[in-house]
């Protein structure tokens, strides 16, 4: 094990040693997650790999820190935050780099503030869970090795009890990292950072001729487009906070996020978010304000403000050009037309209206047939099991024959488009009514749906017969479910 970060000098982290968990169990593991840092099955069952897990033991040559930062909160600065839970073990070599290994919820740190350290079982099933499925997703973000859990209590909203998620990245290194040294006035620190992050990350940017605005314009780019892979796949993140922006343009920090169910562009999936700040809607923009934040940061470095807003101005052509060909490939078109965002703004004004199911439309507008005759009604249409989901169906049939007219342009097959389609459109994914089942059994000592719903997350294209129980619309109670920052 290396660790490069603990290389930085001592301002950037506080050096300390996890908090054991009392008599730790494992609750559930990655197969997947392990095979990248070159662990197998067995492995992961053995007691001294449990030990690590839960913060009762360290890897060799692991160097524990926490790392300090601060960051934009619901866009208000907040100062000074840091990795109030969270312990940085080390890094793994790789045949694809380095891999970090971080605790969450390993115990008090410098920066803990007034929380405990701690992550509750509950919120480490979700991100578990949630940072697996979207690797299967094809969507950038962190990966999470495992949890332990224990019967140690800890206080939230009622007394739950605590658990260690370990995450896996190239690096936990955010937007607020450089923040945090911008706006505490020191420049030497805030290259230091920088410089770091452009030999480890960006090397190809060292010869470019404003290296520091050559790394804004990459992050930008690559925030934009992993903006367009959360809205093509209804993902709502919940708290893109400055202080949970990947430098890497990674999903990390997985806490109140949500999959889009019934469409509303409107819709808050954090139940904290009052004014509804990170909405399905706003996400993008808050992600392009998000890379304006870490332009302000990175500005002593860039110099001319002309420089970095050039660097900025990448983002919405970026973000543009990726949706369009995420919301193509859903769609099954094979090629571009200069009509097609007006066909795509007119589905979305329906789904809106309809608030049919996001995944479900997709996953069966796979089965759409071109020449289909939609004379009959009722049971007997065509397209009935996707009909059916809208309110107004006279709307659908109005967009689909407009849907279908497009398809004809370029000679759809629809056995070709149907395999490309569901390629693309998955059938499964983490709802937070089957988290909440699988956290539910969890508490309760019963691990086996954490692992089940693990396995059918991680084939979500695939059609699972077996488990078509877990692609169905959400059952009533569901919509009572909330989820906020309180983990």
């Amino acid at each position: 094990m290396q660790h490069s970060f603990a290389g930085l000098p001592s301002d950037f982290y506080t050096r300390l040693m996890p908090t054991p968990l009392p008599q730790p169990y494992l609750v559930a593991a990655s197969s997947q997650a392990a095979a990248l840092i070159g662990l197998d099955q067995a492995s992961l069952a053995e007691q001294s790999t449990l030990d690590i897990l839960a913060g009762n033991a360290i890897p060799d040559q692991a160097q524990p820190l926490s790392a300090v930062y601060s960051g934009h909160q619901f866009g208000v600065w907040a100062g000074q935050l840091g990795d109030g839970r969270a312990i940085l073990l080390g890094e793994v070599p790789t045949e694809h780099g380095p891999i970090e290994l971080q605790l969450k919820g390993a115990g008090l740190t410098p920066y803990s503030r007034m929380g405990d350290g701690r992550a509750v079982l509950r919120s480490s099933i979700r991100e578990f869970l949630c940072s697996e499925a979207m690797a299967a997703l094809g969507i950038p973000t962190s990966r999470a090795l495992a949890v332990a859990g224990s019967d140690q209590g800890v206080v939230r909203e009622t007394i739950e009890t605590s658990a260690v998620v370990l995450r896996m990245a190239p690096t936990f290194i955010r937007f607020g990292s450089f923040e945090h040294w911008f706006y505490r006035n020191q420049p030497e620190q805030l290259k230091t950072l920088a410089d770091y992050v452009i030999a480890r990350f960006y090397p190809q940017l060292r010869d470019a001729a404003n290296p520091y605005a050559a790394l804004l314009e990459a992050v930008t780019r690559r925030t934009a487009e992993l903006m367009a892979h959360w809205q093509a796949v209804g993902f709502m993140h919940g708290v893109m906070n400055t202080d949970n922006m990947s430098i890497l343009g990674e999903t990390i920090d997985y806490g109140p996020f949500g999959f889009m169910e019934a469409f509303d562009s409107n819709h808050i999936c954090n139940h904290s978010d009052s004014q509804g700040r990170y909405s399905y809607g706003n996400q993008p923009q808050i992600g392009h304000w998000n890379c304006y934040a870490l332009g302000q940061a990175l500005l002593p470095l860039i110099g001319e403000v002309e420089t970095a807003q050039a660097a900025l101005d990448v983002y919405q052509p970026v973000f543009a050009a990726k949706i369009d060909a995420l919301l193509r490939a859903k769609l099954g078109f094979t090629t571009a037309q200069d009509d097609d965002r007006d066909l795509l703004d007119a589905m979305f004004g329906m789904l809106h209206d309809n608030h049919p199911d996001f995944t479900l439309f997709f996953r069966r507008l796979g089965n759409l047939q071109v020449d289909a005759d939609t004379s009959e009604e009722g049971n007997a249409h065509p397209d009935a099991p996707l009909r059916d989901l809208f309110i107004d169906r006279a709307a659908f049939d109005a967009w689909a024959l407009r849907y279908r007219a497009r398809l004809r342009q370029e000679n759809s097959i629809d056995s070709l488009r149907k395999a490309a389609m569901d390629a693309v459109n998955p059938k499964y994914v983490l709802r937070n009514y089957l988290a909440q089942v699988a956290i539910e059994k969890a508490q309760q000592k019963d691990f086996t749906e954490v692992a089940r719903l693990l396995k059918v997350l991680q084939r979500p294209f695939d059609e699972q017969p077996e488990h078509e129980a877990y692609a169905a619309l959400p059952p009533d109670w569901a919509s009572h479910l909330e989820v906020s920052c309180s983990s």
